[in-house]
């Protein structure tokens, strides 16, 4: 579990034993807060398959022939893998505004570009109306994995992938997609 979510979660456990005592029943509200703390900032294991994989969970909202767009949306997992093995040859961070989802060029967002025999594969995290933070667990230089976690977008919103001429998506646009689990992409 990330920090900030155990950070949560002791603040929220804290309340929740001050208000015991003070409005037993307004406590409720801190367990159900620690619940869905606890929900939200989960990392599942995945069995990660083999191909090019979908980097996120989340459903599909755009798809054309380099370009792939998944919406996470509350109940998904918000953690954000690599794709592919390969060498992170950059990272962007680049601010913004806290727009919905559908308007990220304006939005804050983090770009790993990701290098291998392949070609350069570009991942974009992006921040939401609701998601204010990204957290980013890659550095340039970096030779990292297929299914390795590279970020994280707290409270969630997109997460793009682009990739080299030789690919191509086999998602269409709506299916649901599971970082590691889901292949994205084929040659």
């Amino acid at each position: 579990m990330e920090k900030i979510g155990l950070r949560l979660i002791v603040v929220f456990l804290i309340l929740f034993l001050i208000i015991l005592f003070i409005y037993p029943l307004l406590s409720i509200l801190f367990i159900t807060m620690i619940l869905f703390t606890l929900f939200f900032f989960r990392e599942p294991r995945r069995v990660v398959e083999d191909g090019i994989v979908a980097p996120s969970d989340g459903k599909i909202i755009y798809v054309d022939d380099k370009r792939l767009e998944i919406f996470m949306g509350l109940l998904d997992c918000h953690v954000s893998i690599s794709p592919c093995d390969g060498v992170v040859e950059r990272v962007e961070q680049l601010g913004g505004s806290f727009l919905p989802a559908f308007r990220e060029k304006k939005n804050v967002r983090n770009i790993i570009f990701i290098r291998n025999e392949d070609g350069l594969f570009r991942v974009e995290l992006v921040a939401g109306f609701l998601a204010r933070r990204i957290l980013c667990y890659v550095r340039t230089g970096e030779r990292i994995k297929k299914g390795q976690k590279i970020g994280m977008i707290v409270f969630g919103s997109k997460t793009v992938l682009e990739i080299p001429e030789k690919y191509r998506f086999v998602r269409k646009k709506g299916e649901k997609v599971k970082a590691g689990e889901t292949v994205a992409v084929k040659k």
